[in-house]
């Protein structure tokens, strides 16, 4: 597992913005970690009453992020876990989120923060979920990178004007 190269960032004043974080259910331990992480970012970034919605598992989470995006949110963070097993079940699931997800930024421009963890196993999922002793927190890098680039899309669809 690498984390190198990601960039520092210093959170911002987002108290303006209206976010929703996308959640799935599978893998409990894994999922409390991503999520505590996306409201330490929000709490950070100042943003009031996010809403918190939950889903079955990552196939679900386009749908549920397109219908919230489509409800004017400025951002709206994904958050999952899918463990390979022993059949292509992953594979199908992994890509068919991703694809979804993006699909879903692209068509009502606004930023889906990716917090859809893919992993090996449970072990690489626990230590990227942010709980005590794990080495990576992507719920909070998922939440924090969908806040600063909503912020930049303001800025860009102002002209730049600030």
């Amino acid at each position: 597992m690498s984390g190198a190269g990601a960039p520092r960032t210093t959170p911002v004043d987002c108290h303006d913005l209206r976010v929703a974080v996308v959640a799935a259910s599978w893998h409990e331990p894994v999922m409390a970690g991503l999520v505590a992480g996306a409201q330490r970012a929000l709490a950070d970034h100042q943003v009031e009453a996010p809403v918190v919605v939950r889903v079955p598992g990552a196939f679900e989470l386009p749908v549920v992020v397109a219908a919230l995006a489509a409800q004017q949110y400025d951002a709206v963070v994904a958050l999952g876990v899918v463990i390979r097993g022993g059949t292509p079940h992953f594979d199908f699931v992994c890509h068919a989120a991703t694809d979804g997800l993006t699909r879903v930024a692209l068509d009502h421009l606004i930023p889906v923060g990716f917090g859809l963890l893919t992993c090996d196993t449970e072990q690489q999922a626990l230590d990227r979920a942010g709980l005590e002793g794990s080495v990576q927190d992507k719920g909070y890098e998922a939440t924090a990178a969908a806040l600063l680039t909503a912020q930049t899309l303001r800025r860009v669809k102002r002209g730049y004007e600030q």
